[in-house]
């Protein structure tokens, strides 16, 4: 079964038996997301929630660009969606499945593209693929749940290091740091991602999903998000963040900083 959503298929939704994938289809914009893509990213989720016949979603974009974040050309349309404050801009920090999810990244997977793939259980990433908090050069803060899930993956002094630098880190970097959990040829990164979500899959869910269940309310994910919004909201006001979307929308791209080799 293949399903597509909106006009454009923004997202689209397919069946590979008990494996569901979701795959961000704006490679125009690098898969950025807009107000109608957050809407069905929350739509895709919560219909996979809700299907007992989907055991493992799969998280994709193209092999340019997992997805690099808010379309900040057009990022009034955030918040103008329905419900954004009940999961956030991008359409998914505050929702969990009940089951898991994994991502594979090909390319860029920058901003709210990185608070998407941390959203993930875990990260499958190819050759190639970059990372990084890059909003930080346009003002915006991490309100997908970033904050929280960076410091519960690297830690806090490697969460604080992308935070701070706006840092664009590879693979090597990535791996070494526990942000994704497998480095695969370029291109292979969906290919596996499906291996293993087909593995999962296949074992006796109701041990998986209630130690899993476990892990994530221990820590304190909830709490953390509510304070993520409260300090992160109170920014979007600030007059120099509505002068570098203008450069932004100019074009201009300053340089961020990368580890060396």
């Amino acid at each position: 079964m293949e399903l597509s959503y909106g006009p454009v298929a923004k997202v689209s939704v397919e069946d590979l038996g008990s494996v569901r994938v979701l795959r961000l289809n704006r490679p125009e914009v690098l898969n950025a997301i807009d107000g109608e893509t957050a809407a069905l990213l929350e739509s895709a989720i919560v219909g996979f929630a809700g299907d007992r016949s989907a055991r493992v979603l799969v998280v994709t974009g193209d092999e340019r660009s997992f997805s690099t974040g808010a379309d900040l050309k057009n990022v009034a349309s955030l918040g103008r969606r329905p419900g954004w404050e009940r999961t956030g801009p991008l359409g998914f920090a505050r929702l969990d499945p009940g089951k898991p999810a994994v991502a594979a990244v090909e390319g860029y997977c920058f901003a709210g593209g990185l608070e998407l793939a941390l959203w993930c259980d875990f990260r499958i990433a190819a050759e190639g693929a970059e990372f990084g908090v890059l909003n930080r050069r346009w003002g915006i803060s991490l309100v997908d749940g970033g904050t929280q899930r960076l410091r519960s993956v690297l830690g806090v002094g490697n969460a604080l290091y992308l935070l701070d630098t706006g840092a664009r880190v590879d693979t090597a970097w990535a791996l070494r740091n526990g942000l994704v959990q497998e480095v695969v040829p370029r291109g292979a990164a969906l290919a596996r991602a499906l291996e293993l979500a087909e593995q999962i899959a296949s074992y006796p869910q109701a041990s998986l999903l209630a130690d899993r269940k476990g892990l994530l309310r221990a820590t304190g994910l909830e709490t953390g998000l509510r304070l993520e919004a409260e300090l992160g909201y109170a920014t979007l006001n600030d007059p120099e963040t509505a002068r570098l979307l203008e450069d932004f929308a100019r074009g201009e791209r300053p340089a961020s900083p990368r580890p060396p080799a």
